[in-house]
């Protein structure tokens, strides 16, 4: 295949996979901003509770997270998911809860940092900056390390060499 073509093919998958990852996050943003306002309203009121719009974005954001992983792993990157799901989870949950410190960050600065309290510069300060900063760095560290391409690659290749071994059974294969 010439070198244009195949640029266009990686280009074209390349969007194909931004796409779908948008719209898993449009679905996990779907949940965030609305259990973030629920809470935020109601339980985690913060006339009733000073910290209350962080507790819900907490909540909201390991929703969200939950809401991700599953679209993430078997869409989005699921050509590219591991064989070993629990170390998957884990780097998944470790890259999503550093992009929701960056949304918590955002929401702590405008609300503590620079005094803006009301409910539409909550939602603006996390669900708008915060959530626009975080799904850049975890597009980037998804795509990079966790759903790592050439990991599947190595992995897939690692399963084929040990799969004519006589030792097969003894060599940590999971």
């Amino acid at each position: 295949m010439p070198s244009t073509q195949r640029r266009s093919a990686r280009l074209l998958a390349f969007a194909s996979q931004l796409g779908k990852f948008g719209a898993v996050g449009l679905v996990g943003f779907a949940v965030d901003f609305t259990v973030f306002n629920l809470l935020r309203t109601t339980v985690f009121d913060p006339a009733v509770l000073e910290a209350g719009p962080i507790y819900a974005k907490v909540v909201s954001t390991t929703l969200a997270i939950i809401v991700n992983w599953i679209g993430n792993r078997f869409w989005t990157f699921g050509s590219n998911r591991q064989s070993r799901t629990l170390r998957e989870a884990a780097e998944f949950f470790a890259v999503s809860l550093i992009g929701m410190a960056i949304g918590l960050a955002c929401l702590w600065v405008s609300r503590y940092g620079l005094g803006y309290t009301s409910l539409l510069a909550d939602n603006i300060s996390s669900n708008v900056i915060g959530l626009g900063l975080g799904s850049a760095f975890r597009f980037v560290l998804y795509r990079h390390w966790v759903f790592s391409p050439r990991r599947a690659a190595e992995a897939k290749a690692g399963r084929g060499r040990l799969a004519g071994s006589p030792v097969r059974g003894l060599v940590g294969e999971s």
